[in-house]
């Protein structure tokens, strides 16, 4: 028999999984303030489109992202109505910035380049 805090110990493991790769925990980093397309994180990560998707598939089947349909682009952002919000936010006041990423896009004219 399960008990209850095996159950949540069970339940937040996959989480933690996702988050636990070095690419997924910065996009959650970028997104904790704005959201980020795509594009934007195939320029910031120089890595394929379809690379890029399946990392914010793993985020959004984990409940940590939400997708926002904007015409043919997607953007993406926290999901603050996700219960796992509150743990995602104190972890990722424990990271540092990743705001220079961004600044750098805009200062090379690539930010939000689908749009």
């Amino acid at each position: 028999m399960t008990t209850k805090t095996e159950f949540q110990i069970e339940k937040a493991a996959p989480v933690f999984k996702v988050l636990g790769d070095k690419t997924r925990l910065t996009m959650m980093k970028l997104m904790e303030n704005q959201t980020c397309c795509v594009c934007e994180f195939v320029e910031i990560f120089q890595m394929s489109q379809p690379s890029i998707s399946q990392h914010l598939r793993k985020l959004k089947n984990a409940e940590l992202i939400e997708e926002e349909r904007k015409g043919q682009w997607v953007f993406y952002s926290l999901n603050r109505e996700s219960e796992w919000y509150g743990l995602m936010k104190s972890i990722l006041e424990q990271l540092p910035s990743q705001d220079e990423k961004l600044i750098e896009l805009e200062k090379s004219g690539t930010r939000i380049t689908c749009c």
